[in-house]
């Protein structure tokens, strides 16, 4: 299971790794689940 940390800048999500690496923003939380969950899919 990949850890990752959600931060909220100018009005938009950055989501970031265990270790502090950019993975993708996005525009809300719906989007955020969407983009982890199709990860979670592919890596399976």
């Amino acid at each position: 299971m990949v850890m990752y940390s959600i931060r909220y800048v100018h009005g938009h999500i950055q989501v970031y790794d265990s270790n502090g690496n950019f993975l993708f923003s996005a525009d809300n939380e719906r989007e955020v689940r969407e983009e982890l969950e199709s990860d979670a899919e592919s890596a399976s």
